[in-house]
C-alpha cells in the first residue's frame, strides 16, 4: 500500500489531472479512456485526504468523479494550462512556419539530395529566422496575404 500526506495527495490530483486534460481535453471522440479512469480513480479518494472540495460526484455519475470549479481554480492547474497553452503555441507556430519557409527556400529535389544533417541544420536556420521575428515583432507584421507564390495547396 501507498501512503500520502494530504499536500502528496493534493499533487497526485492535480498531475492526474493535467495528464489526463493532456490526453484527452482537445478530443471530441475516441478519448483515451485508462487517463479518465485513472483521474476517477484517483478523484473518487479525494475525501479520504480532506480534499473534498476539490471533487465532484452524484449517484447519478457512477463511476465519473469531476475536478470542482474550486480545485481548478484555487490550485495552480488552470495556471499551468494556461503556462502549457503559450509555449506550445509560439513553439508551433515557429515550426509550421519555419518548415512551410524551408519548403518554400528550397525544392523538393534539392532537398532529397541534401544529407540528412544539411537538412536538418537548414530547417532549423528557417525555423530559428521565424523565431527572432516572433521574439522581436511578435504577430505584428504576420498576415494572410492574397496572392501566394508556390500555393501548394492549390
Amino acid at each position: 500500500m501507498v501512503e500520502f500526506t494530504k499536500k502528496q495527495f493534493l499533487s497526485l490530483m492535480k498531475a492526474v489531472y493535467l495528464g489526463n486534460w493532456m490526453a484527452n481535453a482537445w478530443r471530441i471522440k475516441g478519448r483515451v479512456k485508462d487517463y479518465e479512469r485513472i483521474e476517477d480513480y484517483i478523484f473518487s479518494l479525494a475525501p479520504r485526504f480532506g480534499l473534498d472540495r476539490c471533487m465532484d460526484h452524484e449517484e447519478s455519475d457512477g463511476d465519473r468523479y469531476y475536478p470542482t470549479s474550486y480545485f481548478e481554480e484555487e490550485t495552480d492547474v488552470d495556471r499551468r494550462h494556461e503556462e502549457y497553452d503559450e509555449d506550445t503555441f509560439w513553439d508551433e507556430l515557429a515550426e509550421r512556419l519555419g518548415e512551410r519557409d524551408f519548403f518554400e527556400k528550397y525544392s523538393i529535389e534539392e532537398i532529397k539530395k541534401m544529407p540528412r544533417e544539411e537538412r536538418f541544420t537548414k530547417h532549423c536556420e528557417c525555423v530559428d529566422l521565424v523565431n527572432k521575428e516572433i521574439e522581436k515583432r511578435g504577430l505584428k507584421r504576420m498576415r494572410i496575404t492574397k496572392s501566394v507564390k508556390n500555393d501548394r495547396t492549390k
